[in-house]
């Protein structure tokens, strides 16, 4: 494993510098890159293509499983050797679909001239981490499944392989979340469609695995605690590693369409091969297992904590099986009617809505009732408060809406009972620390979480969570949406702001040609923003066919969105700007400088720009005023800070881990002796 992780770690190296240095000699490299690429998106540009993307993959992949086992070096030695086939076998199927059918090495003879560049959708600080947080949340879930198939090879059944794998499982889930939330704030801020959220196809592959990751680290708990779903735990295990594989499946396969898959290819046979006998495999040895693993209590009431663990599992796994059964859906209907039909957003929010607004609730019920069985008088204590914060929230919220929406006012008297009851936890421990120690209750409240790091860790990824989707909430409800065609000079009135169209902007660099427009936001006489949107027009290659000035409106074009950003609502804008008006122009112009240069091009372009700048003709505006964005971006951020907390190990544990790596010195030293 570490020979493998060696070997891939020279070829990424080897990979990044030719193209740092655009070395079009490798074909990857003019294929995906260009001398006017940017250099910080040329270290991007590897993993923007099918076989970038799998050498990434598998390199993440021998990474992660080297860290594991170094980490389990002195313990489990019975599972660790299966664990390490396992992690091996895919880091084979990996390796052997990049020889045989996406070598990143093929070398050009002669080596082009000029590559292609980097597609511009792509160009987003975003690409530098997103890929490889997605990739590494995908490759952490392969490491708790591989020990777990090696538990249930072995019949080592009992928990002795969860504490190893639990902060992989954990960082996992971390790494995934992290990547899902980038994705959303690329596409909110980037492309011009004006979401966050599209139910793409490859966006719910990503979220499956997470929805079973979370699953698993709520059950666990149980399973640590009360020695009950066992069979369950391993289930969810490996269900969100086989998951986890299907998400780059899906990606590379070209089975269903995505924007953000590298369309049909010769993967999809391998992968389905992979999928068969993992998906065999695993249910096979749960099945054969089954005896050992049965729990060792069972639930004493349905008002316990356990209860609540468990409820909490059974709406995030029905997320998930609604998400799948609408992703798959188009493969589904042409099984059975022969032909293709897909669902759209309206079907995945009549499901998905009533199941998050649950497990919201339930963020909240878990942390404030108590293990085994809840008494009458302990839940008048601990739900008071929060079902008053749910009942202000939902007056206020009835009071304030023009237009009461049901789903949403659920959302938010659900995220209010979640955050009171998470608050009145940390203020009940923080009170009592103080009234223990004496100290502030500032130093009170960091000494508890950092002496009960992975419960209050947890406890702020629930604050997290219920902040987020109180935005979503907020955000699709109430979001304002006008589309409009305006000349310079001319306004519309959005939710009570006036966006006035100022005057229309061009400017013309090396890569692109930008048109797009200045826009003055205002309330009640108030200049609020300064919006710039703008249309950016990437020439195509093929200038013989298109022309050296038509090409450019010929090739890809990107939007950028003109946003401003808020804690109470963004006001977000994008432009379509009316190319066909000077398509005569450009049409004549390349027919008269038929074997324009560069030099020429650049002066007929500003030829163009100015033109355009001075005699704008009516624009495509979108313009959409959405409450409380923002609070999806914070809310993410407090989770994954809460997440973090947990994964800090104590000092204690620290100390713990040198002086376990000590332990077979010194025991080595005495049997010579």
């Amino acid at each position: 494993m570490y020979t493998l992780f060696g070997t891939l770690t020279v070829t990424m190296v080897v990979l990044e510098a030719a193209f740092l240095r655009s070395d079009f000699s490798f074909r990857l490299v003019a294929s995906h890159s260009s001398t006017t690429t940017p250099t910080f998106y040329k270290l991007t540009a590897l993993w923007s293509s099918q076989e970038g993307s799998l050498l990434l993959w598998v390199w993440l992949l021998s990474g992660w499983a080297s860290l594991a086992l170094v980490a389990t070096r002195k313990r489990l030695r019975e599972i660790a050797p299966y664990a390490t086939a396992v992690l091996l076998g895919l880091g084979g199927f990996f390796v052997s679909l990049i020889l045989l059918f996406a070598h990143p090495l093929q070398l050009l003879d002669p080596a082009a001239v000029e590559g292609n560049g980097l597609s511009p959708l792509l160009r987003h600080p975003s690409m530098m981490i997103h890929p490889p947080m997605l990739y590494s949340g995908y490759t952490l879930a392969t490491i708790p499944f591989a020990f777990a198939l090696g538990a249930l090879i072995t019949r080592r059944l009992d928990a002795a392989w969860l504490p190893s794998t639990r902060r992989f499982a954990l960082l996992g889930w971390l790494c995934l979340g992290a990547g899902i939330l980038l994705g959303a704030r690329w596409s909110w801020s980037e492309l011009g469609w004006g979401g966050y959220w599209a139910w793409d196809p490859v966006e719910n592959a990503s979220l499956l695995p997470w929805l079973t990751g979370t699953a698993f680290l709520h059950s666990l708990m149980i399973q640590e605690k009360r020695g009950m779903l066992r069979v369950w735990n391993v289930s969810l295990v490996l269900a969100t590693g086989i998951l986890a594989i299907m998400g780059t499946f899906l990606v590379r396969s070209g089975i269903l369409e995505s924007i953000h898959a590298f369309g049909a290819s010769t993967l999809g046979v391998p992968f389905l091969a992979l999928l068969g006998v993992l998906i065999v495999s695993s249910a096979a040895l749960v099945l054969t297992r089954r005896d050992g693993l049965r729990s060792e209590a069972r639930l004493d009431s349905l008002l316990s904590r356990e209860a609540a663990f468990l409820l909490n599992n059974l709406a995030l796994v029905g997320l998930c099986f609604v998400i799948m059964w609408g992703t798959f859906f188009p493969l589904i209907s042409e099984l059975a009617t022969g032909r293709r039909a897909s669902v759209g957003a309206p079907w995945f929010d009549r499901y998905t809505v009533p199941l998050a607004i649950a497990l919201v609730l339930l963020s909240g019920i878990g942390p404030a009732i108590a293990w085994r069985r809840a008494t009458f008088s302990n839940l008048r204590r601990n739900f008071a408060f929060p079902l008053t914060a749910a009942g202000v929230t939902l007056v206020i919220g009835w009071t304030l809406a023009g237009e009461p929406k049901a789903m949403a006012l659920a959302m938010f008297c659900a995220a209010a009972f979640a955050l009171a009851a998470v608050g009145q936890e940390f203020w009940r421990g923080a009170r009592a620390r103080r009234a223990a120690t004496g100290a502030p209750l500032a130093v009170a409240l960091a000494t508890l979480v950092g002496r009960n790091r992975r419960r209050y860790g947890g406890y702020l990824v629930h604050v997290g969570m219920a902040v987020l989707f109180l935005g979503v909430a907020a955000s699709s409800a109430f979001q304002d949406v006008r589309d409009v065609r305006l000349r310079p000079g001319q306004s519309v009135r959005v939710a009570g702001y006036d966006i006035r169209y100022l005057t229309a902007t061009a400017e013309l660099n090396r890569e692109k040609l930008s048109l797009g427009a200045l826009l003055r936001v205002s309330k009640d006489g108030h200049v609020v923003a300064t919006l710039a949107p703008s249309r950016g027009y990437y020439p195509s290659p093929d200038a013989g066919q298109f022309g050296p000035i038509g090409r450019y409106f010929e090739g890809e074009a990107t939007s950028e969105v003109g946003l401003k950003t808020g804690t109470e609502r963004d006001i977000w804008t994008s432009v379509e700007p009316n190319i066909d008006s000077f398509a005569p122009m450009v049409d004549g112009i390349d027919r008269r400088f038929p074997l324009a240069d560069a030099a020429a091009q650049g002066l007929l372009l500003n030829v163009i720009a100015e033109r355009y700048r001075l005699d704008a003709p009516p624009a495509g505006f979108r313009m959409i005023v959405s409450p409380l964005v923002t609070w999806i971006w914070l809310g993410g951020l407090v989770a994954i800070a809460g997440a973090l907390v947990a994964l800090w190990p104590r000092p204690a544990r620290a100390r713990a881990w040198v002086i376990a790596a000590s332990k077979p010195r010194l025991g080595r030293a005495v049997g010579r002796a």
